[in-house]
């Protein structure tokens, strides 16, 4: 089975196009659902966390509540060393996971399947990836789309861009670049092409 990486900025759509990707077949690895998971109560990256920030980084500050994302984004949000700190515990988990996740696509018989991770090429991870899928808009798209969907000000969205590495650094890196500043019959046009190609490169030779 071959893993085809897919990223994107802040709001640049991935989400969107990694639906369409399903919706050909195509399984998916999301990193920021394999994120959510591995610090669900009972898990050690939950425990990690807890030992390291504190309860107040659980909602309602209660014992064995769940992690209130919000509330450990602010904490790490803006501190590098406290960032670093959750990295090293969450990463490993989630890599770990997200291994088990593809393992067993392939063990079901997949020619292909996605990795879905908005830090794909900052960490270098799709280097050891058969290809890479950016999903790419411009920045006045993204400031808009990240102030409706999260209702934020267009400063506080600018913010979050740049708290990112560059798009045009993702699509320096890309095998494929989607679009996504179309209609949805555009980008799943893209899309579609994208997948032939990918089906294409697994196809047996000979």
């Amino acid at each position: 089975m071959r893993v085809y990486g897919l990223t994107g900025g802040i709001a640049s759509g991935k989400t969107t196009v990694a639906k369409m990707f399903a919706a050909l077949g195509v399984p998916i690895v999301d990193a920021d659902q394999v994120a959510r998971d591995v610090v669900e109560p009972g898990r050690p990256a939950y425990d990690d966390i807890v030992k390291t920030f504190g309860e107040g980084v659980l909602v309602g500050g209660r014992a064995g509540a769940p992690i209130d994302r919000k509330a450990l984004g602010a904490i790490v949000f803006g501190d590098d060393d406290k960032r670093r700190r959750l990295n090293a515990i969450t990463h490993p988990r989630i890599a770990a996971e997200s291994q088990a996740r593809l393992a067993g696509f392939a063990a079901a018989g997949h020619a292909v399947a996605l990795y879905e991770a908005a830090l794909l090429v900052e960490n270098g991870i799709h280097r050891a990836l058969a290809g890479l899928v950016v999903v790419a808009v411009d920045e006045e798209t993204q400031v808009a789309r990240t102030c409706a969907r999260d209702g934020v000000t267009p400063e506080e969205a600018r913010a979050r861009i740049r708290a990112q590495a560059p798009l045009a650094d993702k699509v320096a890196a890309a095998t494929w670049v989607i679009d996504s500043r179309g209609t949805l019959d555009d980008v799943r046009a893209q899309v579609d092409r994208v997948y032939q190609e990918m089906t294409k490169a697994n196809a047996p030779h000979g």
